[in-house]
């Protein structure tokens, strides 16, 4: 009896294949006369290995399926012993030589059609990766065995053709720790379950406000669907909004910007109106900046309001404890004229940021010297009171900020869709959550070159694009049916996490007796799951049904 594990990996697999990952991988960087394994299940295997869950380094791969049902997720004739490092990294080399980002957007938009993924809204962002150790430079040593070794001059074309690597280095650190070494994923997903379309790398001091643009322009030429692009503060600059003039986009706008500093700190209240979204009110009006016409939304958060008010408070108290300890120094302090000690008053009270000068005087101090002289000396003293015209301005914006757009048609974008787009931005950040999981194998980035970073960071993307697309269709399908299942509280949701799903899923054996093959555990619950998946999901535990 020989008994392998399949747990959630059936789900996985069944996704990997709808969309037709190996397919299209195998097409685009070819299969060698003889591999045991094709480069396209090999990326199969990786993305397994990935939404195992497990934390299994690469060089342990070959020990994850040995108790993983191995062939019959990955494919017939796969063994545990034909996945090792050697393999898995000439597999690396050749997807970054074909170009990854090619790669990844390719599969990405054959997915969205495959599920109906709607691309009417897309969120752009970007964060940091960081690394352990050196990462010198240096191109992949990828041999091809399909390749005459005598032709040299295709060998040195393809390798001037290669994209050039990223640099990994020290940058901007979303992850606060600015002692290591990063380079940067740049991610664009559907407004429509959060599902990624692009994703590139880039080095790791690279600003995004220098490249959003661009990304923007270059994503809208590649894609059918007149896209609304929404991203955060780091598109809103004069030269971004000029290379997007024929692109429809949404963004938050910096308060750097002087009118928009003004704006939040002047609207009276009276101009807001409640938004359909609980706890948001909403100001608009149009405005001309970088020579471009747009709507400018100013939304004040209640929510927001409230912890901006207390932290106020907060900074006042301090900053008054902090002046009267400062006019007490100040007030032991002897100055040669009147006039000197008005002008320290003046130069500290210059400091203050939510305080003025209530009341100062100046008290002239006489003391006799041994031979009878006498020295004169002045000394000030000053009381504080708060600055209500500084302070009310701060009060005034507080929980405010403001999103903008090219989109000047209210019938074609409300007021109350623009915020519920910029409040969907958060699909970038669950992303990018999802690859820094301590549970993912992110830990994992400890390959020599920076090449290899960059394709096992777009097999991370790969992973969370299986992910998003079984979670998108089992929400879909609960919502469709109107049924639920119940989260980890025991209440009913028709939007679980694909995560929780998968922990329905433990303990799935492929059990193998006299050469006859039976699946363990199973029974209605995770029946009635898999029926909201495609049927490529349903292959793998077809022993069951």
């Amino acid at each position: 009896m020989e008994i392998q594990n399949i747990d959630h990996l059936g789900i996985v697999a069944g996704i990997i294949d709808s969309i037709g990952l190996v397919e299209i991988i195998n097409e685009l960087i070819g299969v060698e006369i003889g591999e045991k394994v094709s480069p396209g299940h090999v990326v199969k295997a990786m993305i397994l290995n990935g939404l195992g869950f497990v934390s299994k380094p690469l060089y342990m791969f070959p020990k994850y399926f040995e108790t993983v049902a191995c062939e019959h997720l990955v494919g017939t004739g796969v063994k545990p012993e034909y996945l090792n490092d050697d393999k898995l990294g000439r597999v690396m080399d050749k997807l970054f030589i074909k170009g990854l980002d090619t790669i990844f957007f390719l599969i990405a938009l054959k997915a969205a059609q495959k599920f109906g993924v709607s691309l009417s809204s897309s969120h752009l962002d970007s964060s940091s990766m960081h690394v352990h150790g050196q990462y010198n430079t240096s191109l992949p040593e990828v041999i091809f065995e399909n390749q005459q070794a005598g032709n040299t001059q295709e060998s040195e074309e393809l390798v001037v053709k290669s994209p050039k690597e990223i640099t990994i280095t020290y940058g901007y650190s979303r992850d606060h720790r600015p002692d290591l070494k990063q380079f940067i994923i740049e991610l664009i997903c559907s407004g429509d379950g959060d599902i990624p379309i692009l994703l590139k790398l880039a080095s790791g001091n690279q600003a995004d406000s220098s490249c959003f643009g661009q990304i923007a322009v270059e994503y809208q030429k590649q894609i059918e669907v007149n896209s609304l692009i929404v991203a955060d503060s780091a598109l809103y600059t004069e030269s971004n909004l000029k290379l997007m003039s024929d692109l429809r986009w949404l963004c938050r706008v910096p308060l750097t910007i002087k009118a928009a500093q003004s704006l939040i700190s002047t609207l009276p209240e009276s101009e807001f109106i409640d938004s359909n979204l609980s706890g948001y009110k909403l100001a608009s009006t149009t405005v001309n900046y970088a020579g471009i016409e747009q709507r400018w939304l100013v939304v004040q958060s209640q929510e927001r309001r409230e912890s901006d008010l207390r932290k106020l408070s907060q900074k006042i108290t301090k900053a008054e404890l902090k002046a009267i300890q400062e006019l007490k120094k100040l007030s032991k302090e002897q100055f040669a004229c009147e006039v000197d000690a008005i002008k320290a008053l003046s130069k500290l009270s210059k400091q203050f940021k939510y305080h003025q000068i209530h009341s100062s005087k100046v008290t002239e101090i006489k003391s006799n010297l041994k031979d009878s002289s006498a020295v004169t000396s002045y000394q000030i003293s000053a009381t504080v009171s708060q600055n209500e015209s500084k302070i009310n301005t701060e009060v005034l914006s507080a929980g405010r900020f403001i999103i903008a757009t090219n989109v000047l048609d209210l019938n074609e974008l409300s007021n109350d869709s623009m915020l519920s787009e910029y409040k969907a931005q958060q699909s970038c950040e669950r992303g990018f959550a999802f690859l820094k999981d301590p549970l993912f194998f992110a830990d994992s980035i400890f390959l020599k070159s920076p090449e290899r970073i960059e394709s096992l960071a777009m097999i991370m993307g790969l992973c969370l694009l299986v992910y998003t697309l079984a979670q998108r269709q089992i929400r879909t399908a609960l919502r469709k049916s109107k049924s639920t299942i119940n989260n980890q509280l025991g209440k009913p949701t028709d939007r679980p996490t694909l995560r929780w799903i998968f922990q329905w899923f433990q303990s799935i054996h492929l059990v193998k007796i006299n050469n006859e093959k039976h699946i363990s555990n199973w029974n209605q619950q995770r029946d009635f799951i898999l029926n909201l998946l495609p049927d490529d999901c349903l292959a793998y535990y077809r022993l069951a049904t």
